[in-house]
């Protein structure tokens, strides 16, 4: 079997450093050793994340310079000039976050390029910017974002500070495999970091710009200095990298009744008080709720730990904190945007509002009534990062937001990617808005749902782990591509989107048209007043079910919505 081969080739080979010797000895399971060794941990459009650990399908310091050396390789083949712009590099709270970057930036250094290292734990989006402020060729982020403590992960970045498409991701990944043995991939060898030419740690310039920048995203400075400092904001960095950056761009900005969640305030790879460091589950408001409660907060602001996510909660009808989706934040800020710039007069008229396609259509409806364009991506920041170069460049359009159902915003460009320090400071304008009005964010939620309909939605996310979990997501995909659904929960299917063959499917007459969008493992039921959407996660081992409705009333909205998912998760069981 090829995974006892490839444990004994670890095992007997002499590069292997001490510690990770005693954790291959420490392996005495078969099961484990096979899940460590059956396959190479997979780099994707979206970079690769696994459990730390030793083994060919785990981050360790060696998948870290395999992938670091395919990187090395692609930018020495732009040139001598790409090698000298270099290689920005950030890093979170995770376990061996700091090592893997050190491994990275050794790695980079031999082969000649440049190097630009934070010096402590950073914010994903502080990485973007790095890349934007130093003009490097890429950038390097070790993270996990949300998933358990057990997981690390590598993100890369191009030249514009945005995650990498799938084009120059494709020419990365073939970089990658052509690469045989990880265990005797070179790295710059010297004992100190600061010994090496190739490297240059970043200072507080980077980071003091950083913050000048998120002044911008104030759209309204006026309501923001007559209100801010009524407004009542409890915040938790739920153990990650953001404590530094929203504290200080908040009180900087008009927001200094601010209440931290001060046991989840330092950095802590355990994420000790939580059971998940996600702010898309609410259970990881439950210290937050405990404080809204005691100072009267008007809004709980939450980041996961590399803080490119945002979560909110606010007071509902009975007078209870409710945790908002990531689709009610995104109409809550996009409609306080648009209407807020239109009456300030600094609403552009080739304004766009980029969206995805698992993200709820009220989005589109709200950016309609401004006469604004909304232009939906697949699902990934990279994608909404692509479509502000490409306006930025053309001239053709104005970006005005970008978001995604799963908690990601961007309201600046100077950031290419989902920025929730950022989006902390728009939320308490909003907040601070809605309040000056005498209304909570809840009932302004209502008061959106009034005018633009009742909108539920809802993900279903399945854990399918190891080889098994990979072979029942294969054969949910096939089975929805073969044996297409006719109707749900009584509704018929006008259409079935197909994006791997890019290709829409009229159930009616069966007539096919094609999708414009890159292909991509995902496939699409829509029916008249919704739609069901399936997604293998192309980061975690999971099948991702989307679900959105529209309905005249919040009641009926719900009980269509329970019916659909009922019969979706019925219908997937393999």
């Amino acid at each position: 079997m090829q995974w006892k081969e490839e444990f004994e080739r670890w095992k007997n080979n002499p590069n292997i450093d001490v510690n990770t010797k005693d954790e291959l000895a420490s392996l005495t399971s078969e099961e484990l050793i096979e899940e460590s060794f059956y396959k190479d941990l997979e780099f994707g459009t979206g970079g690769m994340r696994g459990e730390t650990g030793p083994g060919t399908n785990r981050m360790n310091r060696y998948t870290v310079r395999k992938a670091t050396t395919g990187l090395a390789e692609m930018v020495k083949r732009k040139g001598q000039e790409a090698c000298e712009k270099g290689v920005a590099i950030a890093y979170d709270v995770r376990h061996y976050s700091r090592e893997f970057a050190e491994e990275a930036a050794r790695t980079l250094a031999y082969h000649g390029i440049r190097v630009y290292l934070f010096t402590s734990i950073q914010p994903t989006p502080v990485l973007s910017f790095a890349v934007r402020y130093y003009n490097t060729q890429a950038g390097i982020v070790i993270t996990a974002s949300h998933n358990p403590p057990e997981y690390n992960g590598y993100k890369v970045y191009g030249e514009d500070g945005a995650q990498l498409t799938p084009e120059p991701a494709k020419e990365l990944i073939e970089d990658i495999v052509k690469i045989e043995d990880e265990l005797s991939l070179p790295i710059a060898t010297e004992d100190r970091l600061e010994d090496i030419e190739k490297i240059t740690f970043i200072g507080d310039e980077v980071l003091s710009s950083y913050q000048d920048h998120l002044s911008s995203v104030i759209i309204d400075e006026k309501l923001v200095e007559e209100h801010g400092d009524n407004l009542s904001v409890v915040f938790t960095p739920l153990h990650g990298t953001s404590y530094e950056s929203v504290t200080y761009a908040l009180k900087n900005n008009g927001f200094k009744n601010l209440h931290l969640v001060e046991e989840q305030v330092d950095a802590d790879p355990e994420f000790s008080t939580v059971a998940s460091p996600n702010p898309e589950e609410h259970a990881a408001f439950e210290l937050a709720l405990q404080y809204g409660e005691k100072v009267n907060g008007d809004i709980l602001i939450g980041t996961d730990p590399d803080a490119d996510r945002l979560g909110i909660a606010a007071i509902n009808n009975e007078g209870k904190y409710q945790v908002l989706t990531g689709n009610q934040t995104g109409a809550l800020l996009l409609h306080y945007l648009l209407s807020t710039r239109k009456s300030l007069g600094t609403l552009p008229s080739n304004g766009v509002m980029l969206t995805t396609i698992v993200s709820s259509d009220i989005g589109e409806e709200i950016a309609k009534s401004f006469g604004v364009e909304t232009v939906k991506t697949l699902t990934g920041f990279k994608f909404i990062g692509e479509k502000i170069k490409e306006y930025e460049h053309s001239g053709e359009a104005t970006f005005l937001f970008g978001y995604e159902e799963s908690y990601g915003y961007l309201a600046r460009p100077f950031v290419r990617d989902k920025d929730a320090v950022q989006i902390a400071l728009m939320a308490c304008e909003v907040a601070a808005a809605w309040k000056a009005k005498g209304k909570t964010l809840f009932e302004g939620l209502k008061d959106i749902y009034e005018e633009y309909g009742y909108y539920q939605e809802h993900l279903e996310s399945m854990t399918l782990k190891g080889k098994k979990g990979v072979e029942q997501i294969t054969t949910m995909m096939e089975n929805l591509r073969t044996k297409p659904l006719r109707q749900l929960a009584g509704m018929p299917i006008t259409h079935m989107e197909d994006y791997q063959a890019g290709v829409r499917i009229h159930t009616e007459n069966g007539a096919e048209e094609k999708l414009t969008l890159p292909l991509a493992n995902v496939v699409k039921y829509t029916f008249e007043n919704g739609w069901v959407c399936f997604r293998p996660s192309g980061t975690e081992p999971k099948m991702k079910v989307y679900f959105s409705l529209k309905a005249a009333t919040d009641e009926e909205g719900k009980k269509q919505l329970e019916k659909l998912k009922d019969e979706v998760l019925a219908s997937l069981q393999v």
